[in-house]
């Protein structure tokens, strides 16, 4: 997987109709900045407004994805969120004049096709993955629905359908790799069951749909009288089935295309969540409904783990160590001293405060015109602020020197700039042994983690 933040290199467009409103529309992809996401404009409203591919803006689930904001609805999302999804693409701005992305031939290939057109450009930042940290499960008993998702370093989708159809039967299929996307699962269209397709006329559905555009799926016997009635529905001269499969005999691309469509559709769902995903997901007899109630899930947890992470500062409080008790402890001094102040202290976690401003000198000659905080910098000052806990851990702090041993699994996300105010947590990953520490540690700026890592210390007596 990508481990930087990707964009397209220049804008293109796709045209057709629209599978469920049948209207014409013209969806252009366009290069964004880093952490834009995936968002939707509806060039053709008044105001054009903007849309963003978040599953809290999902408003409809009738045989797509619909998500709605600003008074503006983009039907059917999913087939375009797939591609960007499957390709690695971050960073994208959709246009589009109409309400609903072009169906094209029933999957993601066209879009695919488009998007290697345009040329992928890589970003200087760091994709922000949420990796599952524990099994989370999705049930509908009623719908015979189960979706789970297991902690893995990587993203993987299994899917199993079950029709109870004679002609589809029991089908899987599975991604190990999302470099097998474009090969594998984009070009898998959209299917429907002959039985279906009144049922969906009838709900003002499927008005682009097209023997072109999607297949169905015959799965009994069909009387003559009924295929006229077909025609008529679907506007063709003739349609025919010489056996029971599928609606004039059109070949499937896969034997399992259907099952691996579905896996299209959760690929394109599971976007909605908001921030690319690291984790085993497995999922029996999914659908859209299931989709997006597990993609809320997922947000969920998301959001319950930044919210116990993220640490808070009141500078009205009264700091556990000031500047001056600081420079007692650790023996850094100007400009090497970088604590301004402790909020929090005990025997396993310390919480530091540093206040970025543009006197700091390092910005003279980092990047001039340019004051990002160097990422070196923002790694001393969170090692200082661990050197004060494993300080902490011995009775005569200042008869030790605190070394920095290493440093692992180190990632920035986000700018520090003149301004921000940082915060560091380090918490002790095993006891202090024979003087040595292991520490995990974690900076945020305005509630958003800016960069962690793994350290390890030595103490060692100043007279040793």
């Amino acid at each position: 997987m990508n481990d930087k933040q990707h964009t397209i290199k220049a804008p293109v467009t796709v045209s057709g109709i629209g599978l469920h409103t049948g209207v014409v529309s013209n969806m252009t992809f366009k290069p964004a900045p880093i952490n834009h996401g995936y968002k939707f404009q509806r060039i053709d409203l008044p105001g054009k407004p903007i849309v963003a591919a978040d599953v809290d803006n999902v408003v409809d689930l009738s045989r797509g994805t619909t998500i709605e904001q600003n008074g503006a609805r983009v039907n059917t999302v999913e087939h375009t969120l797939a591609a960007l999804v499957g390709l690695q693409i971050d960073n994208v701005l959709i246009e589009l004049d109409g309400p609903e992305p072009p169906i094209m031939d029933g999957s993601s290939i066209e879009f695919v096709k488009a998007l290697h057109e345009a040329g992928f450009q890589e970003q200087n930042a760091l994709r922000n993955f949420f990796e599952i940290p524990q099994g989370l499960s999705y049930k509908d008993d009623a719908r015979g629905v189960e979706i789970a998702a297991l902690p893995l370093d990587d993203y993987r989708l299994t899917v199993m359908v079950d029709y109870n159809s004679p002609v589809l039967g029991s089908q899987h299929a599975s991604i190990t790799d999302l470099e097998q996307f474009e090969k594998e699962i984009a070009p898998c269209r959209t299917f429907v069951f002959l039985h279906e397709l009144e049922a969906l006329f009838k709900q003002n559905l499927i008005k682009g749909g097209d023997l072109d555009n999607a297949i169905v799926i015959v799965d009994r016997v069909v009387q003559d009288d009924e295929l006229t009635h077909l025609s008529e529905l679907l506007q063709k001269q003739k349609v025919e089935v010489k056996e029971e499969g599928v609606l004039n005999n059109t070949e499937l691309r896969y034997r399992n295309e259907p099952a691996r469509h579905k896996l299209l559709d959760l690929l394109g769902d599971l976007a909605l969540i908001g921030q690319p995903i690291k984790g085993q997901i497995l999922a029996a007899r999914p659908g859209h409904a299931a989709n997006i109630a597990f993609a809320k899930k997922v947000k969920k947890m998301i959001h319950e783990a930044t919210i116990k992470n993220v640490p808070t500062y009141d500078p009205k409080k009264k700091p556990v160590m000031d500047i001056n008790q600081i420079a007692a402890t650790l023996p850094h001094r100007y400009p090497f001293l970088l604590i301004d102040k402790i909020i929090h202290l005990d025997e396993t976690t310390v919480m530091g405060v540093k206040n970025i401003t543009m006197n700091e000198p390092f910005f003279q000659g980092h990047f001039p015109g340019n004051p990002v905080l160097p990422g070196v910098i923002q790694i001393e000052a969170m090692a200082q602020t661990g050197g004060i806990l494993v300080l902490n851990t011995v009775e005569k702090p200042e008869d030790y020197w605190p070394y920095f041993l290493g440093i692992d699994k180190c990632r920035f996300k986000r700018k520090v700039l003149p301004g921000d105010t940082i915060i560091f947590r380090c918490e002790l990953l095993a006891p202090v042994k024979r003087g040595i520490a292991k520490m995990s540690g974690q900076a945020f700026v305005g509630g958003q983690l800016v960069m962690e890592a793994e350290m390890s210390a030595s103490l060692v007596k100043k007279d040793a």
